[in-house]
């Protein structure tokens, strides 16, 4: 008899091409898709280049641009133009600048219930919300993946979210998930996977499925992920594409490892308060509270439906004077639609700003809010500085908390003035001018000449690891340290496809005199080592956070816990992920402190155990690794491997 599946279950198991998930530390799963975004794509690119591989092996690959669009200088334009030379080439499908966010736009287009989507781009699991296993990742797995190769994880454990009951007016998706990082937070949640189950699923339409998946990301899960249903069909069928849909949900009796139940009925408004996504309240506990800026839009709150409500709420009315609005639809097709309905008239009227449909704010590239302001977003994350102004206090919270909000200029209960809720559309109005060479995609066009700007550099490869090192410890950090604070993105975020440039500013919202100190190292012939904190390498999947430090000569890191995504990356880099066997020794190291890792190359070799003399003693680190993980850290990383 057949051993009933949960959703997980059904997907990996399709598409497992390495591994045993009931004995080994590591599955090799087939990617039938991958994306990238221009902020890691053109590096993605020039990694996959370098592998000398003629086309895409994939049976989809994307480019969008969607993060770099306001354009103070030449790079990012060059950027795009590599991109979209190197799409034509290789069989890649290109969206050019303007036509959309890459979550919104995949979602709509391209995703496919029961196949596996990889991403360079944290926030991929938003694919989730149509049934697919959509996995973020560093820029040269999703290289890998285009060549043919397999993308590997540890055999996940799966959590049922048993949803029931359904939502009241004026509380949405945004809150559900909130409801969800309140319970789990930010860190503590790698090697999970989060499904989505129970009778409340069915209440949810597919947008309000992917906002839940889509912040999954802020859990530090591997993915999140809804059953394929009836929900999934209409929505593809709405898409012109109910050919992709296949029905995809978890057996009667399919076991979970673990279950959270939530009774959606009993949800309230939720935010996240300053300076994290797992920083969790109540919007009624801030009632009250002076806003100056409320941004609406981004890929966890872009699509029709949540910009349709906004505009509900705020129809013949206006915005308070001392607040500023902005919105970010998240796709051309969105924005389409709000024409034809009269909404983009409604917020034009009600004092809204429109912005590019686009990353823009969320990334802190544009619209940063004044010097200690108070600033609600309908995005996913609010760590410090994000948002482009360091003493700025960013809130997240739903498109109605934000539309309520913006009518007083205060904190207000999207509650206690509901409108209806908005029906899922029959049919969305169908544009796919702006994706270029669909017809090559797969295939590329031979003898496409690639465009390269003066800012793309070469990739730096990285050197075999060493019999034993003797290093410095060049920063200390704590706890939650993120990959924005490892490589600031906004305005240094041009800078990300010349590696020498971009690494000058490696920790420079922690210590600005990283890069110089690294350098110093370097030519003392000490190798750089990073000591952290819990939950080290949170937040986005950029590679240059591992790329970067690698070319400074960072050659380990000693940290509490890592991050999924980042520890990854840092193995494809050379760089070895170690953890403290005794938490406490975190104490017992300082920056500047000299290290000696004598034997790390036998112990990388065995079982990454090792011992570390430092001035205040010697402690013991570990770093469990498969047999593939430790062969890429003796070789010096992936690109050296091959």
């Amino acid at each position: 008899m057949k051993t009933a599946q949960n959703v997980v279950q059904k997907i990996l198991s399709a598409h497992l091409v390495e591994g045993d998930p009931a004995k080994d530390p590591e599955l090799g799963i087939r990617i039938d898709q991958t994306l990238t975004q221009d902020a890691t794509g053109t590096m993605a690119y020039l990694q996959f280049e370098s592998m000398d591989v003629p086309r895409v092996k994939t049976d989809l690959s994307v480019s969008y641009v969607d993060h770099n669009t306001v354009q103070i200088g030449f790079e990012n334009a060059d950027d795009h133009d590599f991109l979209q030379s190197i799409a034509k080439k290789y069989g890649i499908v290109y969206s050019k600048c303007g036509n959309g966010i890459c979550h919104q736009l995949h979602l709509e287009r391209f995703g496919k219930p029961g196949t596996t989507l990889l991403g360079s781009d944290s926030h991929t699991p938003t694919g989730g919300g149509i049934g697919q296993i959509a996995i973020g990742a560093g820029g040269i797995d999703i290289a890998v993946a285009m060549a043919g190769g397999a993308f590997h994880i540890p055999p996940p454990k799966v959590r049922a979210i048993v949803l029931k009951g359904k939502l009241r007016k004026g509380v949405s998706a945004k809150d559900v998930i909130l409801k969800v990082l309140e319970k789990y937070g930010t860190k503590g949640n790698v090697g999970w996977i989060f499904e989505y189950t129970g009778p409340g699923v069915a209440t949810l339409d597919v947008p309000s499925r992917a906002t839940i998946t889509n912040m999954g990301a802020e859990l530090g899960v591997t993915t999140s992920v809804f059953p394929s249903d009836a929900v999934t069909k209409q929505f593809l069928a709405a898409q012109g594409r109910v050919k992709d849909f296949a029905k995809i949900v978890a057996d009667k009796g399919a076991k979970y490892d673990d279950e959270f139940v939530v009774d959606l009925s009993k949800v309230e408004p939720m935010m996240a308060a300053p300076h994290s996504p797992g920083n969790v309240v109540t919007v009624k506990s801030r009632k009250g509270l002076k806003v100056n800026q409320i941004m609406i839009g981004s890929c966890t709150n872009s699509s029709y439906r949540d910009i349709r409500t906004v505009a509900l709420y705020l129809k013949g009315r206006h915005v308070a004077d001392d607040v500023e609005v902005g919105i970010a639809c998240g796709s051309r097709q969105v924005i389409n639609m709000l024409a034809k309905d009269g909404s983009l008239a409604i917020l034009h009227a009600a004092g809204c700003r429109m912005l590019e449909n686009a990353c823009g704010f969320c990334i802190g590239a544009h619209m940063s809010p004044r010097t200690g302001a108070v600033s609600l977003r309908t995005n996913n994350r609010n760590f410090e500085g994000r948002s482009g102004t360091k003493s700025a206090q960013v809130y997240l919270v739903s498109p109605e908390t934000a539309a309520a909000s913006a009518l007083t200029g205060k904190v207000e209960l999207p509650t206690k003035n509901p409108v209806a809720a908005v029906p899922s559309p029959k049919k969305f109005p169908i544009d796919d001018s702006m994706f270029l060479y669909r017809a090559t995609s797969g295939k590329g066009v031979k003898g496409a000449e690639i465009v390269r700007g003066p800012n793309i550099a070469p990739v730096p490869k990285g050197v075999p690891l060493a019999k034993d090192l003797k290093g410095a410890c060049a920063i200390k950090v704590g706890d939650k340290i993120t990959t924005d604070h490892i490589m600031p993105a906004g305005a240094r975020l041009k800078f990300r496809s010349n590696i020498p440039q971009y690494a000058k500013f490696v920790f420079e919202p922690c210590d600005p005199k990283f890069h110089d100190n690294c350098m110093a190292n370097k030519e003392k012939g000490l190798a750089n080592v990073i000591v952290a904190g819990e939950s080290y390498g949170q937040g986005s999947s950029r590679e240059h956070a591992a790329l970067c430090p690698m070319y400074l000569g960072v050659k380990a890191v000693i940290a509490k816990s890592i991050e999924r995504i980042h520890r990854a990356n840092l193995v494809n880099f050379g760089i070895v992920p170690f953890l403290f066997e005794n938490p406490k020794d975190y104490d017992r190291v300082a920056a500047g402190d000299r290290l000696e890792f004598k034997g790390i190359r036998a112990a990388v070799e065995g079982d990454g155990c090792l011992e570390v003399k430092g001035p205040k003693g010697a402690f013991r680190v570990k770093a469990s690794l498969s047999d593939r993980e430790r062969h890429l850290l003796l070789c010096g990383g992936l690109l050296a491997s091959l």
